[in-house]
């Protein structure tokens, strides 16, 4: 149950369709992309004297060579542990010797910094003479994989500060391409998604029900989301699919380029990761049209928790409830059953908010090695996702908070505890709280309040000491200082006192 059996089977059957394009040149047919997948992973085992079920980091910025690599590892036998390229080195480093990987596979910028910041694994860059060579070794039969067998290690930060790995199986990513097909959209050979957002994330996984049916994987040039680019591509390439954060669908339609584009080849957008506030969907449905599609998820169960499908939004016109239904993230998913439960366990009343939990194929196996994690999160077959919602009496769940206090920026996840860890480090912080603000462009951006220990940091040292602790994009973007933080009667600061200072 192999997932690399996806690109050997459509490697057999559309040999010469374009398989992997590099802005508007095609770059390698599904035959050129499974021999160099095959050959890849025959050539890392030998080189690296990798063994079945290795995990193999991609620490790499958008580029089509992420799909070869990727399915190079799959092919093998390997566990693929894709990394978000924004991370710092410190992070990095964490990610390899937590998951243990033997390999990091890097883009050329980054496979420099790996290179000289850590030494628990070989870095082998895109770029480099040897990876080229591995590419034209002698190719391995696909490897047996069962079901249950690691494929993707997926590192989420919780709020203990640490990040987790996710443990999906190869039965997960086909049942979440499964449950692509039956709730979100249908594929024909030709069909392309756009890479805007990282493949290491949401955006690759959607990039695997294309592969199973013969899609064509772009990569814009600049490797990421610049609209003017985006629309560019849109021109060109026929039955565009995306997966975007609410955010670069406002980015998009409020381009100035925007107002001249063809968007005609858009055949779907699939947004998700933050909220979508109900004014954007609408304004985002007259510009484009009946071609969106939302879904709620997390990594724990990629892709599939609860849809609001291209049906609804385009269809529902005429419901007494359109307006709540658009607010909310759908109804739950075919291959899942989804539940909103108390505190003690119970099932909520209809409308009675409480936590999401869900259970299905699709849901992780665990966290890798982090028991504690695991058993708080996976409870008698439920994954509990932290996440406060309620159901209607039509099944349609709205998400109401985020337990977890979760920060969405340009639909990555940012976890406050991570940053105010940080800044407790430094000298003259003695207690700090870290909260989301809504931004017009981002969802949220990150904003931190500081109690000064004596002397009063500065901002430029402050945000220098996160600088060389943290990537860049979790640096709050504003500081305040104040002389205390709002507490409960248990000493626990009350977020959501320092959140009304800025509600309208």
């Amino acid at each position: 149950m192999n997932i690399a059996n996806l690109l050997v089977r459509t490697a057999q059957s559309h040999a010469g369709q374009p398989a992997l394009a590099h802005g508007t040149e095609t770059v390698a047919t599904y035959r050129e992309f499974a021999n160099k997948a095959a050959s890849l992973g025959a050539g890392l085992m030998q080189q690296y004297g990798l063994q079945k079920g290795d995990r193999v980091a991609l620490i790499m910025k958008n580029h089509p060579e992420y799909w070869i690599s990727l399915f190079a590892v799959w092919h093998a036998g390997l566990t693929a542990v894709p990394v978000n390229a924004k991370l710092h080195i410190s992070e990095f480093t964490y990610i390899l010797e937590n998951s243990g990987a033997k390999l990091a596979i890097a883009t050329p910028e980054l496979a420099k910094e790996l290179t000289e910041g850590q030494d628990l694994a070989p870095v082998l860059s895109i770029s480099d003479a040897n990876y080229a060579d591995l590419k034209n070794a002698a190719p391995i039969p696909m490897v047996d994989m069962a079901p249950d067998d690691l494929a993707w290690l997926f590192y989420t930060s919780g709020t203990t500060g640490k990040p987790k790995g996710a443990m999906l199986s190869h039965r997960n990513l086909l049942c979440a391409i499964l449950s692509y097909f039956a709730d979100v959209s249908s594929h024909e050979p030709g069909d392309c998604i756009i890479h805007a957002a990282p493949q290491t994330h949401g955006s690759g996984l959607y990039g695997l029900p294309l592969i199973a049916k013969g899609g064509i994987q772009v990569t814009p040039l600049s490797g990421g989301f610049e609209p003017a680019e985006t629309l560019e591509l849109i021109a060109h390439h026929k039955n565009c699919c995306f997966f975007f954060a609410p955010t670069m669908v406002h980015r998009l339609i409020g381009a100035e380029e925007f107002k001249s584009a063809d968007t005609s080849n858009i055949k779907l957008i699939v947004y998700g990761g933050g909220p979508m506030y109900e004014a954007d969907i609408r304004k985002a449905l007259d510009a484009i049209g009946p071609k969106f599609c939302q879904i709620y998820g997390q990594g724990e169960a990629p892709m599939t928790i609860t849809v609001l499908t291209q049906h609804e939004l385009a269809t529902g016109g005429d419901h007494p409830n359109r307006s709540e239904r658009l607010a909310s993230v759908g109804v739950e998913r075919t291959d899942v059953e989804v539940c909103i439960r108390r505190e003690d366990g119970t099932p909520c009343d209809l409308d009675e908010i409480g936590e999401i939990t869900v259970r299905g194929d699709v849901v992780m196996l665990g966290y890798w090695q982090n028991e504690e994690a695991t058993n708080n999160t996976l409870k008698d077959g439920w994954l509990w996702t932290g996440d406060m919602g309620a159901k209607d009496q039509d099944g349609f769940i709205t998400l109401k908070d985020r337990s977890k206090d979760l920060i969405i920026s340009g639909g990555t996840n940012i976890y406050p505890r991570e940053i105010e860890e940080v800044l407790l480090t430094h000298p003259d912080v003695a207690e700090v709280s870290v909260i989301g603000r809504h931004h017009a462009d981002w969802g949220e951006e990150v904003i931190a309040f500081v109690v000064p220990n004596g002397d009063v940091p500065s901002i430029e040292t402050l945000d220098a000491h996160c600088l060389e602790h943290m990537a860049r994009f979790k640096r709050p973007k504003e500081y305040f200082i104040r002389e205390s933080l709002p507490k409960n009667n248990y000493g626990k600061v009350l977020k959501t006192e320092l959140r009304k200072e800025f509600e309208n």
